[in-house]
Parts: C-alpha cells; structure tokens; sequence
C-alpha cells in the first residue's frame, strides 16, 4: 500500500512538472518567431511576448507573416494620394502581448514620438512597409512609417497626428 502512494505521489509530481512544461512552451509559442534576416524592429516596455530577451525582435518577413493590409491616404510628406501597405499596430502590439497605454517611437533619425494605444484601433493606424507597391529605403522614410489614414477623418489632418506619423521608426516602447 505504501509503495502504491509513492508512485501515487511520484505520478503526480510528473503531472504537475508536465503541466508546468506546457504552460512555459504556450507562452514561448505566443511570442513572435525569431527573426533570421535583418532585425528592422525591436519592442519593448510593458510586452509579455518577447523572442530575445526582454524585448520582441523582428526582420521584415517576421512583420509580413502577421497579415498585411493597404491603406490609401493623403499625407502632408507626398503629393497626391498614396498606397501604403504594412501590419495594423493593433496586431503589432496583440503579437507582442503589449499591456501599456502609450508607445514611444524611436526613428533611425532620432526622432521620437509618443501615441496612445487607443488611436491605433480607433483610426485603424499601420506600421508601412510599403509605398505604392514598393519597400520603403530609409532616405524615403523607411523601412517602417507609422500611417494614420488621414483621409478618413477631418480630426486626423491636424499636426497633432502628423506628429504621431513617424517614420524610419527602429523601436517602439511600450508604457
């Protein structure tokens, strides 16, 4: 009878170091795939989902694989209306676990700007890519262009969102 519940006990351990063993491997598959080519984006700040230590890392293949969408929109940068395509912030920020209320911006220029979490899903904000089709190089804002859709609503053509339209944009903390 002893002998049955130290295995009893033994089995239980087991269970309980198996669940412990999933729960760590869910997580792990929460958080973005390592990037292999040019890391162009790194997150940090208040994520739950980072891939290299306490930030999320991505290349331009890893930001693709979360689903594109394009956007047309009038810019105060360019003349006439513009196709841009890139990730919606709002599942930038989902993929990366963010539990914040801001995001500061940090371009390659040295600009920096902080938006609030809740104008990516109220004016359907992206992170671009693309620009009428073709990648963006950094001496024509790229790689990546925070894009409200301007055109959309007469509140968004004001300085006050062409602040928050960064461009060349390298890092983004989460606050």
């Amino acid at each position: 009878m002893q002998c049955l519940m130290i295995a009893r006990r033994r089995f239980v351990g087991y269970l309980g170091l198996a669940a412990s063993l999933c729960v760590g491997r869910t997580a792990a598959a929460d958080a973005p795939a390592v990037p292999k080519g040019k890391i162009i984006l790194t997150i940090s700040g208040k994520i739950k989902n980072p891939n290299h230590g306490d930030a999320a890392e991505f290349d331009r293949e890893g930001l693709e694989a979360l689903g594109m969408v394009t956007m047309q929109t009038a810019t105060p940068w360019y003349s006439g209306v513009m196709t841009f395509e890139g990730v919606p912030m709002s599942k930038l920020l989902a993929a990366v676990g963010a539990y914040g209320t801001d995001v500061t911006a940090l371009a390659l220029n040295d600009y920096s700007t902080t938006i609030p979490i809740a104008d990516f899903t109220s004016y359907n904000v992206i992170l671009a890519l693309k620009r009428n089709g073709n990648y963006m190089p950094v001496s024509d804002k790229g790689p990546l262009f925070i894009v409200y859709p301007f055109d959309s609503a007469q509140e968004l053509q004001q300085q006050k969102y062409y602040s928050r339209a960064a461009w060349q944009v390298a890092r983004l903390v989460v606050k």
